[in-house]
C-alpha cells in the first residue's frame, strides 16, 4: 500500500512539472520555434544596456509582430510583440511605451516588468531568456 501511495505521489509530481516551470501557452499565439541572439553592442539594441529600454526584433521564424525585449534592471524580459487576448490581425501589433507595451485594438496597457494586465485573460506570452555577457538569446 505505502509501495503505491509513493509511486503515485511521484507520478504526479513529474507530470506536473515542465521544463524549468516555463510555460507561454497562448490559444491566440502561435507557439514557434525559434532562437535569436541580441547583441547590446551594436548600435541598434545598446539602449538595452539601460533599465526600463525596450526594442523590438524581428527574428528569423518568429513571432510575426516581432519579440519585444525589456532590461527590467535585474534582467531581460522578452515578450511576443502581438496583443495576447485575440487572434492576429492588422491591428494587434504592440506599441511601445516606456515600460508598458499598448494593444491598439483593445487599448490595454501591458507591464512589461511581468507582462500582466488587468482584467483580460492572458498576459504577454514570454519567451526564454539567457545573458552572456553583452549577448542576450531569446527562444522559445
Amino acid at each position: 500500500m505505502k509501495k503505491s501511495v509513493l509511486i503515485s505521489l511521484l507520478l504526479v509530481f513529474m507530470m506536473g512539472c515542465s521544463k524549468d516551470g516555463f510555460n507561454n501557452q497562448n490559444p491566440y499565439l502561435p507557439n514557434l520555434s525559434f532562437s535569436m541572439e541580441v547583441n547590446t553592442n551594436f548600435a541598434t539594441y545598446n539602449n538595452l544596456t539601460f533599465p526600463g529600454n525596450s526594442v523590438r526584433v524581428y527574428p528569423v521564424n518568429g513571432p510575426t509582430n516581432g519579440v519585444l525585449v525589456f532590461n527590467t534592471g535585474s534582467g531581460y524580459n522578452a515578450f511576443d510583440g502581438s496583443c495576447p487576448n485575440q487572434v492576429i490581425e492588422t491591428c494587434s501589433k504592440l506599441t511601445l511605451s516606456n515600460s508598458n507595451a499598448q494593444c491598439p485594438c483593445q487599448s490595454e496597457n501591458y507591464n512589461l516588468y511581468n507582462g500582466q494586465t488587468t482584467g483580460l485573460p492572458y498576459g504577454l506570452k514570454q519567451y526564454q531568456v539567457q545573458v552572456n555577457a553583452n549577448i542576450i538569446t531569446v527562444f522559445n
